[in-house]
């Protein structure tokens, strides 16, 4: 069976699915110009013909940037940090400040989230590798005078996963800033780690491929 011009393998069994992977995939409700997956083919296929059948075969502002060879090991091991822009109209940067400064400068921050599991406690703090309050940005969509504050992360990856939303409760806790309008998430990148916090492309590793096989 093929989908979006490419020989996709399935799984075995009753009811056969896309051998299709998601690693760290983005929370719903945010935008992101970095999410990773993994495809297993039947039969080897030139990147750039896959990358082009699969852009095509996505609606409008969905693009496939890229696609290279699996030289192997999983891709979600190399899924170790996640960069992350959040807007926050009619939030002044000077309380965002503040804000920061409390969660920086504590030890934990407890916030609650429900899971699969139930309503589970853990700290937001922990997992925050850089928090940093950037320079406004004025949109068309926004009159010059609202303010919109904007905060920028490199969360690392962890378990349970701590989310934009989780720091977004943790500014909440430790200095009661309640965003008077939903924020806007964007994820920047994802990636492995250098040891001095950058983060990499984790398809760097693969790029010297040349076609694409089953995994």
């Amino acid at each position: 069976m093929r989908r979006a011009g490419v020989p996709i393998a399935f799984s075995q069994g009753f009811t056969p699915h896309p051998k299709i992977s998601y690693a760290s995939a983005a929370p719903t409700g945010v935008a992101s110009e970095a999410e990773y997956l993994e495809i297993g083919l039947r039969e080897p296929v030139d990147p750039a013909r896959l990358r082009g059948a699969l852009d095509a075969a996505l609606s409008p502002g969905l693009d496939v940037l890229d696609a290279v060879v699996a030289q192997g090991g999983s891709l979600a091991d190399r899924i170790e940090a996640s960069h992350w822009r959040i807007e926050m109209p009619q939030v002044e940067p000077a309380a965002l400040d503040r804000a920061v400064a409390a969660f920086t400068a504590a030890d934990e921050v407890l916030v609650e989230r429900m899971t699969k599991q139930g309503r589970r406690t853990f700290d937001a703090r922990a997992a925050v590798m850089r928090i940093d309050v950037a320079p406004p940005v004025a949109t068309p969509s926004e009159a010059p005078d609202v303010p919109c504050a904007i905060l920028e992360l490199v969360v690392r990856q962890v378990i349970p996963s701590v989310r934009p939303d989780d720091v977004l409760s943790g500014l909440r806790v430790v200095a009661d800033l309640e965003p008077p309008v939903s924020p806007r998430v964007t994820r920047l990148a994802q990636g492995t780690l250098t040891a001095q916090g950058a983060i990499v492309d984790p398809l760097d590793a693969d790029r010297d491929g040349a076609s694409i096989g089953e995994r």
